[in-house]
């Protein structure tokens, strides 16, 4: 007997009783004969390896769907971990190490939502052990470490959702429409934004200190380069992006989402050169993190812009009415118009005459059922949902070069044929991670970048 992903839990006991079937509280994967793969109509059994707010949403969302049971929680920080667990007390058990919890045949798919800085080598690891993978963003932080996800997921057969979650809005999908009718004529350039304004404070000076008990800070700091516990470090997403080994600022933090929108309508492959200037100009904080980045990305027959800023939230057409916000946005240059949108909406202006019908698409792109229940679903059919890391590797590829060409002061050309850095064995160089004792890079997934 199947359960249907929207029935609830009481509908489905009534349904059972009246038939005289009995329904066990929890019902292991090997009892299914799963080994990782889920039926179209078995449970999946799931864990989550960082259990922190993001984290948190998006497990709660997966588990209020009968056909999922939490069955793994991993997080060095044990409040997190017990908080977590005690939700879901039936069926999860704890786990300190990511590789314990990985080591369990009764999980077949992770969600992954722990600091950047840690995607890579737990997305992998989920993949070797045969785990489908929620992957929250940034996907990674290094371009070699998105291509070493990607080959990965696609070496071991992997259904992969990126955590993009405004990919499953509506308003997206109507942009996407808009450009690719063609009324618009070509798109030439793309400019997209994310803007705010800390002030010269930024996140103030809090001073470093001890880790609260409970919470292995080494863990927690994993591949990246050592440094004292602050509490900024932890205290949220917010605060965490102004860390750049912990999560590359706010470029990978932002970006992901806004330039998700050019990418999905224009069908963008990887830039062939990124430039990226920029710098920590005016905020004086804990932090270590630019506030000020402008990003130019040259594809084959069009141009894409980024700009991000700390210290001013003036947003143009976005309400730029000089009020301390954060604002975002995404303006798509054709030759009859243009199209600017953010999250919530969009607005269509003519050059002139020269839109000369502004009569909105045919909706065609069906409505998503929800960015992670896409995901449940997938993991049924085995086909890869539409934020998968074989689409998304283009996108996080793009900003990872941006962060790169950031570092280096020049631009980086890029081979998309061959996934290779262009005549700049610096850039080559420092596009692959140097992870701290006792961690390792995978590079048994980047054969091709030798």
């Amino acid at each position: 007997m199947s359960i249907t992903p929207r029935l609830s839990r009481r509908a489905f006991l009534r349904r059972t009783a009246a038939l005289g079937v009995a329904v066990p509280c929890f019902v292991p994967a090997a009892a299914f004969g799963m080994s990782g793969r889920a039926g179209a109509n078995e449970r999946i059994h799931l864990g989550i390896i960082g259990a922190g707010p993001m984290g948190q949403s998006n497990l709660d969302t997966c588990a209020q769907y009968e056909d999922v049971a939490v069955t793994g929680v991993c997080d060095v920080w044990k409040e997190r971990r017990d908080a977590v667990v005690e939700k879901y007390k039936a069926s999860a058990k704890p786990y300190a190490d990511y590789r314990e919890l990985l080591a369990q045949k009764d999980i077949d798919a992770v969600i992954i939502a722990t600091p950047p800085h840690w995607h890579t080598l737990t997305a992998v690891e989920a993949c070797e052990a045969g785990k489908d993978i929620f992957l929250q963003k940034p996907m990674t932080l290094y371009p070699c470490e998105g291509l070493a996800v990607k080959n990965s997921v696609a070496k071991h057969q992997r259904i992969s959702q990126i955590g993009t979650q405004i990919h499953a809005d509506d308003n997206y999908r109507r942009v996407v429409e808009w450009i690719r009718c063609g009324k618009l004529g070509k798109v030439s350039v793309v400019r997209t934004f994310n803007i705010m304004n800390q002030g010269p404070e930024g996140l103030g000076s809090s001073p470093d200190s001890d880790p609260p008990a409970g919470l292995d800070w080494n863990f927690w700091i994993g591949p990246a380069r050592a440094r004292p516990f602050n509490r900024m470090c932890v205290q949220d997403a917010y605060t965490h992006s102004s860390f750049w080994d912990f999560s590359g600022g706010w470029t990978p933090g932002m970006a992901p989402h806004i330039i998700d929108l050019p990418y999905w309508a224009l069908d963008l492959g990887v830039p062939t050169v990124t430039s990226c200037a920029g710098g920590r100009v005016t905020i004086r904080d804990v932090g270590d993190v630019p506030d000020t980045q402008e990003v130019v990305w040259q594809y084959p027959d069009m141009v894409m812009t980024w700009m991000m800023s700390l210290v001013n939230s003036y947003g143009f057409d976005f309400k730029g009415d000089g009020s301390i916000s954060r604002r975002l946005g995404i303006y798509f240059h054709g030759v009859n118009g243009t199209l600017y949108a953010d999250y919530g909406m969009h607005k269509v202006v003519s050059e002139g005459d020269r839109l000369t019908d502004a009569t909105p698409p045919e909706k065609s792109i069906p409505a998503s059922p929800g960015h992670e229940r896409e995901w449940l679903d997938c993991i049924k059919t085995r086909k890869q949902p539409s934020c998968s890391v074989s689409y998304h590797y283009r996108i996080d590829l793009a900003i990872t070069l941006a962060n790169l060409s950031y570092r280096l002061g020049r631009s980086v050309r890029f081979d998309p044929a061959a996934e290779k850095i262009v005549g700049d064995a610096e850039a080559q160089k420092l596009a692959r991670p140097v992870y701290r004792d006792p961690w390792k890079f995978p590079d048994r997934y980047l054969e091709s970048w030798a």
